[in-house]
């Protein structure tokens, strides 16, 4: 919560600073780079930078949190710091970063806003960053503490032990320690960062889902990203689709990730997905399948064509062995057909996601992962129907561009 003295100052510059928000960021990257040249190199997605996105999350993220202060000074946005806490850990991110940031970040106002930064703002905005940057590191110590490692300390060698083409764009591995230790065990929906070396010496840094079921070995589904201008193709996927092959090792991350079931809830379920986002909610119908809960689960997914969907049959498979859940799916380029049924549960539809004609039982959780217009398509849907906010969780590939619509 804010000090009362900083609650009129926040709220008076905070339409100044989120105006400049965008320049305040560009500022700030500028200014670390050139003082930290490695954290280019090996730690931030350069993809991202160059295209922009990184600098508009930060962005997004400060704003968003001021104005929760502001507005709900008495809540604490877990969400949006349980998705930022979970990247973070995954990342090896510590404390003394923090302060790293903190020092640039604060030049770059300055330097943006000049004689506008008066003491009181000075310390006004220094207060916001610091409530963001303890709560993020205090949650970030919490998830160290239940992997069982010290602060970012999160990396493990880990070995190629299969290979699969899934489509023409995604390759799967499966992933052993390479020391012969039993993998860390993960939760049903988390992903795991991977560090890989590329020609020029850089050690940049992805996300992948795991997309198999707890108690198996590790498997993540990599999708080749083929950029457009402005983002250029992508550096670690298009590595390690032509690379990466058995008996080689990795460097990965432990699991994280809050895009998990409540084992505590037995309501009704829809894992909605697009694209490469099926990719958790293979982990998570799997799991449910293996378990053999009676949780009634509606997997709807939507992709370009059948030959673009990865582990299709695969999921097929899954929800077919599930007697409590339905699969729905839809393809953009399936041609000119109505919907029909596939039998068990399953029902393939051409176009784009449309859950209209899906009943929807109340209590319904749902789960959500794909492209953020995806997102905010479905889950505007849902709430037209009646689906609380609060019941729509969600996970985001690369920077999280949705803070402050939650």
């Amino acid at each position: 919560m804010l000090s009362e003295q900083s609650v009129p100052v926040v709220r008076a510059t905070l339409p100044a600073v989120g105006a400049a928000i965008g320049e305040i960021a560009d500022r700030f990257y500028s200014r670390l780079f050139v003082a930290h040249p490695e954290l280019l190199r090996d730690f931030f997605n350069r993809g991202n930078q160059a295209n922009g996105e990184q600098r508009r999350a930060l962005a997004g993220s400060i704003a968003a949190f001021a104005g929760m202060l502001l507005e709900r000074p008495d809540e604490r946005p877990d969400a949006m710091l349980g998705r930022i806490a979970g990247k973070h850990a995954s990342l090896g991110v510590t404390p003394e970063q923090y302060k790293v940031v903190h020092q640039h970040l604060f030049a770059a106002i300055v330097e943006v806003l000049g004689d506008a930064v008066t003491p009181e703002v000075a310390e006004a905005w220094d207060e916001v960053y610091w409530l963001m940057a303890g709560a993020l590191i205090a949650a970030e110590a919490r998830l160290y503490q239940q992997a069982g490692v010290r602060e970012g300390e999160v990396w493990r060698p880990m070995e190629i032990v299969s290979r699969t083409r899934e489509t023409d764009d995604v390759v799967s591995f499966v992933l052993r320690p390479a020391d012969g230790r039993p993998a860390a065990v993960f939760r049903p929906g988390q992903y795991v960062s991977v560090q890989v070396r590329l020609p020029d010496g850089a050690r940049q840094i992805r996300q992948y889902s795991l997309s198999g079921v707890p108690g198996e070995d590790w498997r993540i589904s990599v999708r080749r990203v083929d950029g457009t201008a402005p983002a250029p193709d992508g550096e670690v996927s298009r590595h390690l689709h032509a690379h990466a092959r058995p008996g080689d090792e990795l460097t990965v991350s432990l699991p994280f990730g809050d895009l998990v079931l409540d084992d505590r809830d037995e309501g009704p379920l829809l894992l909605a997905s697009a694209g490469i986002g099926g990719t958790p909610m293979m982990s998570l119908i799997g799991h449910l399948t293996a378990s053999g809960r009676p949780r009634p689960v509606i997997v709807a997914h939507a992709d370009r064509s059948p030959a673009d969907h990865a582990h299709r049959a695969e999921l097929a498979l899954l929800v077919g062995n599930n007697p409590h859940a339905a699969l729905h799916l839809w393809y953009e380029n399936h041609g000119p057909v109505a919907e029909q049924s596939d039998g068990d549960g399953v029902t393939t539809a051409a176009g784009r996601m449309d859950l209209a004609s899906i009943d929807l039982p109340e209590d319904l959780t749902v789960y959500l992962c794909g492209p953020l217009p995806f997102m905010r398509a479905v889950r505007g849907d849902l709430l037209r129907r009646g689906v609380p906010a609060e019941r729509i969780h969600y996970e985001v590939f690369g920077p999280d561009l949705w803070f402050g619509q939650q």
